[in-house]
């Protein structure tokens, strides 16, 4: 398995002879709150972390950012400071546990929307500088389909959708694929299922979604794995520290392991500029100009 990453991780280095690492960008989202998406989003970049990638976790989860939270770490700048030209993109990142990267959220994304044309080339430069330093920057949104999220999700092009077995749960997913669907036939959504209690009830969920979703809309879903209910989840986020560092040989924590490594298995690098900082940068300052 290790030798299998460590060839992704080659190939994501050499995208062409103009660029000696193309960064991913990858977009967390869910339908509605509560199913433990930001949860989500810190583990599984922390377990991509252990596997050999580098990565950076971007909160755009507007008012409700709450990673740092997760990690029992007070961010001392955020996107904010960014936006004002107080500090650069490198003095806003800050380290968690595992040394892992992330930038806090806070009240920047308000700013973001509201940036004039010049602003938003600083913006855009700043977080260019990016490119190449991490191998993965997972932006972690808000649940449902604000204004602010639908942007994040159709200028990366690759979003994972969190939901849980829950009625609700798999009907706002399924609504919030739906619409960005009718706006965007470019992003590629992935299922990950969480809080299940066996295997068979993660299938049973993805594939009520999946067939709709061809049915409806001939869109072909794939399911990256699912992660089971555990108590020590609850547990950690209490103690303040991710619960793949806390209880490392708990269900869930095994459960998001062996998801990583079909993510990993299954996910082909980028071709060309569409998922790199550059090619995300360029359909967020377009969608944010409109």
């Amino acid at each position: 398995m290790s030798d299998q990453a460590q060839g992704l991780r080659n190939l994501i280095k050499h995208q062409g002879a103009d660029q000696e690492k193309a960064t991913r960008i990858i977009t967390v989202t869910s339908g509605k709150g509560g199913v433990g998406k930001s949860n989500f989003t810190l583990n599984f970049a922390l377990s991509l972390q252990k596997k050999g990638f580098k990565v950076l976790i971007f909160d755009a989860d507007i008012g409700l950012a709450n990673i740092d939270v997760l990690m029992g770490i007070s961010a001392k700048y955020n996107l904010y400071h960014l936006l004002k030209r107080e500090k650069t993109v490198w003095d806003i990142i800050h380290k968690g546990p595992n040394d892992i990267q992330f930038i806090a959220g806070g009240s920047g994304f308000n700013e973001l929307i509201r940036l004039t044309d010049e602003q938003l080339d600083y913006f855009a430069e700043q977080v260019n500088q990016l490119n190449g330093h991490v191998d993965f920057i997972i932006f972690d949104t808000g649940a449902g389909l604000s204004k602010e999220t639908l942007k994040f999700i159709l200028a990366a092009q690759e979003t994972i959708v969190v939901t849980t077995p829950e009625p609700t749960s798999i009907t706002d997913a399924y609504a919030i694929i739906k619409m960005v669907h009718s706006m965007s036939y470019d992003v590629k959504f992935r299922l990950v299922v969480n809080r299940v209690t066996d295997w068979k009830e993660g299938r049973q969920t993805a594939d009520k979604i999946r067939m709709v979703a061809k049915q409806f809309m001939d869109l072909d879903i794939p399911t990256i794995g699912y992660v089971l209910d555990d108590n020590s989840v609850s547990k950690a986020v209490k103690k303040q520290i991710p619960f793949t560092i806390a209880f490392p040989e708990g269900a869930a924590s095994r459960s998001l392991g062996e998801l990583t490594d079909d993510f990993v298995l299954n996910q082909l690098p980028a071709d060309n500029q569409a998922g790199s900082v550059k090619g995300f940068l360029s359909r967020m300052i377009r969608l944010l100009k409109q």
